[in-house]
């Protein structure tokens, strides 16, 4: 089997350079490439920069925005890109970035007041996609802390609550995680947890496992949802992870998706939590359901963020990949191939610039994030694979960027709740007839 791009000897004129600039407004500047093809002496082609943002959707931003959105660009690009494919094969955290991330001050995007950053959901949804398109990983590990956890206590918890734990996650003083997803319950668990929250005066017991959760390694304090035995209604609780008696919690290992988050399985074991550290509008899964329609929004974002990353590596590779003397650029199937990419990237871009704007207009309903979610997660498993046909043998490995975002492309598929799922909800929506069991 012939590959188009396996030995060192391959005509690739150098390594994978930095990414151009989807922003075209006056005064950004466009990095061009160049090539100079085999038998030709003259003066090098300048090419158009990969630019995965065709129809200029960034000019919707207002002013401010856009500025933060290049401050979050610039910071992916200088301090990211550079070192993430290591961290991604150690299978580790880099938490040496965590201190210009906090200087970028995008805890709490797209929340008003407590100290949050603020802004608009389109805000919230451009800042999750710049941070896929360089590394998904990273963008999960945001989008737990800030979508998950803030979010959790933001709809859910008291006035007193969000005073007291707010202002320092959005500081990133203390990160968060958010506990649902269970061993055996994952789609199930509207009804179906089986973590335990008994109460004793002003006290909760908790008992279960938690598993999948993104942050809790190492994070400094845990949502956690579970089944009150007392009315069978499913609650949140905020647990303070390093101080609370009955919490542990073990890295999973040898994951092939997401490998720079890191994900836990925790153990719940007569963990007592004061009731002051329960949420207190959180009282049913109802409650649970506004937080995950925002980080499912979140998740269209990503899925959109994670196909511009790989639209983006391709074109770059096929503008200096040399195959019979010219770069493969040139050639009808691959350009068949960039333009199938670059569709399914501006169709999910579209979505979700019009599903957040039904965000701010308060018109998102949990049909609409779902509908979102599954779209865009499709076209985004597509387009990566895709990616990855074009770069040939040099598509499996890390070097070249495409191999991870095909890999963190499954997480995304399947997180915040599956193809399926999504379907079924948009189903009920517009049959009026539920198929769940």
């Amino acid at each position: 089997m012939i590959y188009h791009g396996a030995r060192a000897s391959d005509n690739v004129t150098s390594a994978p350079r930095r990414l151009g600039c989807c922003f075209t407004k006056e005064g950004t500047e466009m990095p061009t490439a160049t090539v100079t093809p085999r038998k030709e002496s003259a003066q090098p082609k300048a090419l158009p920069a990969p630019n995965s943002d065709f129809y200029q959707l960034a000019e919707t931003l207002d002013p401010e925005e856009l500025a933060l959105v290049k401050q979050v660009r610039a910071f992916l690009e200088a301090k990211v890109a550079p070192i993430i494919n290591k961290y991604w094969a150690e299978d580790a955290f880099p938490f040496e970035l965590l201190p210009a991330l906090k200087e970028l001050n995008i805890g709490g995007v797209g929340l008003t007041g407590y100290g949050c950053r603020g802004g608009s959901a389109k805000l919230f949804g451009y800042v999750a996609m710049e941070l896929a398109r360089v590394d998904p990983s990273f963008c999960t590990f945001w989008g737990v802390h800030n979508g998950l956890a803030m979010g959790s206590i933001y709809f859910d918890g008291s006035e007193e609550q969000k005073q007291k734990w707010l202002p320092p996650m959005a500081r990133m003083e203390q990160i968060g995680c958010f506990g649902l997803t269970e061993p055996l319950v994952g789609s199930g668990s509207g009804g179906g947890l089986t973590t335990t929250a008994k109460r004793e005066g002003d006290t909760w017991i908790l008992n279960g496992q938690k598993k999948w959760i993104g942050n809790s390694p190492w994070c400094d304090l845990s949502v956690i949802w579970a089944r009150d035995l007392g009315d069978n209604q499913v609650k949140g609780f905020i647990v303070e992870n390093k101080t609370t008696p009955g919490f542990s919690v073990e890295k999973m290992e040898h994951k092939v998706a997401l490998r720079v988050v890191q994900n836990g399985l925790i153990t719940l074991t007569d963990c007592r939590v004061p009731e002051a550290n329960r949420l207190q509008a959180g009282n049913s899964f109802r409650d649970t359901a506004r937080v995950l329609r925002m980080t499912r929004y979140m998740v269209g974002w990503a899925a959109t963020g994670c196909q511009m990353g790989a639209y983006e590596n391709a074109l770059s590779y096929a503008q200096r990949r040399l195959q019979f003397g010219k770069p493969i650029a040139s050639f009808q199937m691959m350009q068949d191939l960039l333009a199938k990419m670059l569709a399914n990237v501006t169709a999910c871009q579209c979505l979700m610039l019009r599903l957040a704007q039904m965000a701010d207009e308060d018109k998102q309903q949990d049909h609409h994030a779902s509908l979102a979610k599954a779209f865009t997660t499709s076209r985004m498993r597509e387009t990566v694979g895709w990616a990855r046909e074009l770069l040939g043998a040099n598509g499996i490995l890390l070097d070249y960027n495409v191999a991870r975002f095909m890999a963190d492309s499954e997480a995304l598929y399947s997180y915040e709740g599956t193809l399926q799922m999504q379907n079924l909800i948009v189903g009920k929506a517009v049959t009026g007839f539920s198929a769940f069991v």
